[in-house]
Parts: structure tokens; sequence; C-alpha cells
């Protein structure tokens, strides 16, 4: 027997697989999986709100008023 058949084989690590997360029940069901593209996409969302709140602040901070003319006083009704 050779030295390359006497040494068992060491399983190895795959650091591109990246990760995962299940979620499972109580009774032991899988309920839902966590992938790193739902990660991504939630931060991806995160930022875009963010950056359209900021906008939005500043637009509405910058913009003229509305302001609503005041109202007209109405001669008395008469009443016969």
């Amino acid at each position: 027997m050779n030295n390359f058949e006497s040494r068992q084989s060491q399983p190895k690590l795959n650091n591109d697989e990246g990760w995962v997360v299940q979620v499972y029940g109580s009774n032991r069901r899988l309920l839902c999986v966590l992938e790193p593209s739902h990660g991504w996409i939630f931060l991806i969302g995160c930022g875009f709100g963010l950056l359209l709140s900021i906008i939005w602040f500043n637009v509405a901070r910058y913009s003229p008023s509305l302001d609503t003319a005041p109202p007209v006083d109405s001669a008395p009704l008469q009443v016969d």
C-alpha cells in the first residue's frame, strides 16, 4: 500500500457557497429559507427607501408652500 492510499481524504470546504438560513416550525416543518440574495435585496431596498425619503424631505422643505386664500366675507342672507 502506498502513502497516498493509506491517507484518508479530508473534506474540502467550499467557501463559494455562501450562507442559507432555514427556519423551522415547532413541528419540524420547514417554514422558509433565506438565501444571500434575500439579504442583498433587503439592503438595496433599505438604501433606496432612505435615499427616497431624503429626496422627499428636501423637496418638501424647499418648495413654496401652498397657502389657501382666506375666506371671502359673503353678504348676509336675507330671510323673508
